[in-house]
């Protein structure tokens, strides 16, 4: 497994702590960690990382205002975005994956199985 650089936007501390133990016990994956679309932004410019999960519902900005601004952005746009959600809907799934991000992740999800998903989803 290769290693990578995933930066979690998620308002939710529990989250950002399970994504990071997690991604960094199954895959030996480095995790940044974001509170806010728009700290996400920040940090996805001047960090690069190679994958961004994404919470769908955040306040302020919410996911898929934060994704919009991500695909505007040069420096930005060619992360690959798996949004996490729990609105596991099948024609909300629909509607997110129209939106041009890479995949959906439904909220709850094992800490544990979730860079499996992530590799599924992306193709790595």
């Amino acid at each position: 497994m290769m290693h990578r650089r995933v930066l979690i936007i998620d308002d939710e501390e529990s989250i950002q702590l399970v994504v990071q133990f997690g991604l960094k016990l199954s895959a030996g994956w480095d995790v940044l960690v974001a509170s806010s679309g728009l700290e996400g932004i920040r940090q996805a410019a001047s960090e690069q990382p190679d994958m961004i999960l994404l919470d769908v519902m955040m306040p302020e900005m919410d996911g898929l205002t934060t994704f919009r601004e991500l695909q505007n952005n040069g420096e930005t746009r060619s992360i690959p975005v798996i949004l996490l959600t729990a609105k596991a809907q099948a024609s909300e799934k629909r509607l997110f994956n129209d939106t041009g991000v890479q995949g959906v992740i439904t909220k709850p999800f094992n800490s544990l199985e979730l860079a499996e998903q992530i590799i599924k989803v992306l193709d790595w």
